[in-house]
């Protein structure tokens, strides 16, 4: 088996959340802890090892988490505090990693090919965790291998607060023995599909002929073939704060009209949040632009916790146009960035009380899953009918969709029936 000729460093934070709480609250330390939303419809977002023992895992709801473990301690999650301590681990890896890339809030990948030559590869990982650990108070475990699968399978093995090095010529024997579970990707319902075929472990799946994963999962069963036999080009991709999602607006005629900017402001982060939560992004920057009638143009920028909520978008960036806009001249062009972007589903949901501002979100994006993008708004990001337009017709798809009669006329009101 040919291999890239790469080192790839997998670092993933050990029960990041509750490791986190255990810094600000050290009597937590050693016993079970539940992170998540506290209300009866409230979901897991994280739990201790000493949690996990009675079965506990992240997405279980909290009353059945609670019922297998009675004694556990139940922290509703602070984003907030969990952001801040992601932006030290980052700022560390940073000052020392030469290309990195931030895979998650709580995970990173870096790669360190040609390190051997100087330090040797595993002694600047070791020295690199080490570094983390003194700076931060945070455990975390690391994976070092040819490739980001394999680091990251090493990861896992490596946990809690360890290391595993997967050197090359060993990589199908460490996988070999391994749950197919292990392989990134596969999920429950894959899992079950394949344990059905009789496939346990990963050095069975490794020997499927991959014509036959492909007719069985499609294209993503060519990749889950490639990850069983330690096969993975994705290449490391650079984070940057800069790494980002925007949109802008220039006007026909220019405009001071106020009321007008923030509803146009506020349909923009909607669109583009949208667009966030479909990539299963968070960003944690936001960034308002305007450009005056005499083409001088001004940004400002806030950092926030990460996030891909509208509400907690609109209102940074609302926030940041009446800063910014102090000249009271015309104005030619409004744009709205969203900045710092990894990946992840959003987690605030999993603390947040408030059902249905969860049901809204789910409700809103199924509708434009399904019919489009422009399906639905915000009555505060539509354009009313006097001033300038803003609001654009909806998809021809969408148009062709009700002409049709595939799309119900009340369907975002049958939607928010669910809610209310």
């Amino acid at each position: 088996m040919n291999f890239q000729n790469n080192t790839i460093v997998h670092l993933d934070l050990d029960t990041f959340f509750v490791s986190v709480e255990r810094l600000q609250n050290s009597g937590l330390i050693g016993k079970p802890v539940i992170i998540g939303g506290l209300s009866d419809r409230g979901v897991v977002a994280s739990c201790s090892y000493e949690a996990r023992k009675y079965g506990v895992h992240s997405a279980m709801p909290m009353r059945m988490a609670l019922n297998l473990c009675r004694d556990a301690t139940v922290i509703r999650g602070d984003m907030d505090t969990y952001s801040k301590y992601s932006r030290l681990v980052t700022d560390v890896i940073a000052d020392s990693a030469p290309v990195y890339e931030k895979a998650s809030i709580d995970e990173h990948y870096i790669d360190i090919s040609g390190m051997d030559r100087f330090i040797g590869s595993y002694k600047w990982t070791h020295e690199l965790r080490s570094r983390i650990i003194s700076e931060t108070g945070l455990p975390i475990s690391f994976g070092l291998s040819v490739n980001k699968t394999v680091s990251k399978i090493a990861t896992g093995e490596a946990k809690p607060n360890g290391e595993k090095e997967v050197p090359r010529d060993l990589v199908q024997p460490f996988l070999n023995p391994l749950s197919i579970k292990k392989i990134p990707g596969v999920g429950d319902k894959t899992y079950h599909l394949l344990r059905s075929m009789g496939v346990v472990t990963i050095h069975t799946l490794s020997e499927i002929p991959p014509e036959m994963m492909q007719n069985v999962l499609g294209k993503s069963g060519i990749d889950i073939w490639k990850k069983a036999n330690g096969i993975d080009f994705t290449p490391i991709i650079s984070y940057s704060e800069e790494k980002s999602i925007s949109s802008e607006r220039t006007f026909e005629t220019d405009t001071i009209d106020i009321q007008m900017l923030e509803r146009l402001l506020i349909h923009m982060v909607e669109k583009i949040a949208f667009k966030m939560r479909k990539k299963q992004k968070l960003c944690s920057v936001v960034t308002v632009k305007i450009r005056y009638a005499n083409y001088d143009t001004h940004t400002l920028q806030k950092k926030i916790s990460y996030t891909s909520f509208d509400h907690t978008l609109m209102s940074t960036a609302l926030e940041l146009f009446r800063r910014l806009y102090e000249r009271r001249m015309l104005i030619r062009l409004i744009g709205v960035k969203l900045g710092g972007l990894i990946g992840g589903v959003q987690q605030l949901d999993l603390f947040d009380n408030n059902d249905k501002m969860i049901k809204l979100y789910l409700s809103m994006d199924k509708i434009r899953l399904r019919y489009g993008a422009e399906a639905i708004h915000r009555a505060s990001g539509v354009e009313k009918s006097d001033g300038i337009k803003i609001k654009k017709k909806p998809s021809p798809s969408l148009s062709a969709k009700r002409e049709r009669g595939l799309v119900p006329i009340n369907v975002e009101r049958e939607y928010m029936d669910e809610i209310i």
